[in-house]
């Protein structure tokens, strides 16, 4: 504008272009938040896949268990769903989470000296201190019925 002086009209030009590297810095803020927003939804994406691949191999492995125990348990080992330690396996068939009460039976009754360690680790996982035996039973009933 004519009605400014050559000061001022220093002053508007390097106001503009600063406000012209503002909306730079604006648009390459802005371009980044989109791209960290992409790499979150692409993350959650492969996050809910992972989800649903381990629901299927749960779902998997305890058919499996249902009908063969042994096979079932080397199968959440194999599968990364379960540790050999014997202790998270005893855990595992404890919660009894989907698992047929008749095939945790059968796995527990075998001799296989594994077998056995997990049945007392099994019989450990019950809270037993201070009942009477029939007060015992029922909780075990319970247990059975849930």
């Amino acid at each position: 504008p004519a009605e400014l002086s050559s000061g001022e009209a220093e002053e508007l030009q390097r106001i503009k272009w600063h406000r012209k590297r503002l909306l730079e810095d604006i648009q390459k803020l802005k371009d980044e938040i989109a791209d960290v927003f992409a790499q979150i939804d692409c993350f959650e994406s492969a996050e809910e896949s992972r989800m649903a691949q381990k629901e299927k191999e749960l779902c998997v492995g305890r058919k499996k268990f249902n009908m063969e125990p042994t096979k079932g348990i080397q199968y959440f080992i194999e599968h990364k769903l379960l540790t050999p330690d014997i202790q998270d396996i005893a855990r595992f068939l404890y919660k009894g989470e989907g698992l047929n009460k008749t095939a945790i039976g059968t796995y527990l009754g075998e001799r296989d000296p594994v077998n056995l360690q997990v049945l007392q680790a099994f019989v450990d996982c019950h809270e037993f201190a201070s009942l009477n035996l029939v007060q015992a039973l029922r909780i075990v009933k319970i247990k059975e019925s849930v």
